[in-house]
């Protein structure tokens, strides 16, 4: 595929084939490939932690545990604003609900939110989890150069014909992941993935989220 078709093509994929493994020498060309991204500087502030078998599965049972007892952990940083308004708050509300509603669940429901949401640490399936690690004493600009890696490894990820999902829902429990990646304590989590084959015929698959207009974020200064 082309670059467009790669981008206009990506989406979050919440249902993958867990018996399709996906080959270590993959991995490293989808990462070497994604290496390419731009940073300030060059300084490439990235560190990747991919996990598979048990390693994934200890992982797995341990944020399982914490989000099932009721823990909710507390990120190291703020991903989302602190204050919500509007538009934002529209366009968050409205993807939760098209997501659910997709998969008929009823958000009141507690028990089978409860349960949907713990696919997140099982990484919907998929054979391989990655985790995406930064050095605290780095600031904003290498998060930005963070981003591009981070889009540029699902862009890769598409052109071998895999697909992916990035997961801010490890981030709360941080200092359960950490440890098990044996990360150093100068760095910090910045999100997890899931990477693999996604299962065609899942029907949480074909939701897509709408995006605005460009003309609705876009200016064009001439004068």
């Amino acid at each position: 595929m082309d670059v467009s078709q790669a981008i206009e093509g990506r989406r979050s994929i919440r249902a993958f084939d867990a018996d399709r493994d996906v080959a270590s020498t993959l991995i490293t060309s989808i990462l070497g490939t994604a290496s390419r991204a731009p940073s300030g500087s060059n300084i490439q502030p990235w560190h990747v932690y991919v996990v598979t078998g048990a390693a994934k599965n200890r992982i797995t049972e341990a944020c399982t545990a914490r989000y099932l007892s009721g823990d909710e952990g507390k990120s190291e940083y703020h991903y989302y604003p602190q204050a919500w308004r509007q538009p934002y708050i529209g366009r968050r509300r409205q993807t939760g609900f098209g997501l659910y509603g997709l998969l008929g669940i009823d958000k009141a429901d507690t028990a089978a939110v409860q349960d949907y949401r713990v696919t997140n640490y099982q990484f919907f399936g998929a054979p391989v989890g990655l985790f995406f690690t930064i050095d605290r004493d780095m600031e904003l600009g290498s998060w930005l150069d963070y981003g591009m890696f981070i889009q540029s490894v699902m862009l890769s990820a598409r052109g071998a014909g895999l697909e992916t999902c990035a997961q801010a829902a490890f981030c709360p429990y941080y200092d359960s992941v950490m440890p098990l990646l044996g990360a150093p304590d100068e760095q910090m989590l910045v999100c997890g993935m899931s990477l693999g084959y996604p299962l065609s015929e899942a029907i949480i698959n074909g939701y897509r989220t709408e995006r605005i207009a460009v003309e609705a974020f876009t200016t064009f200064v001439t004068d």
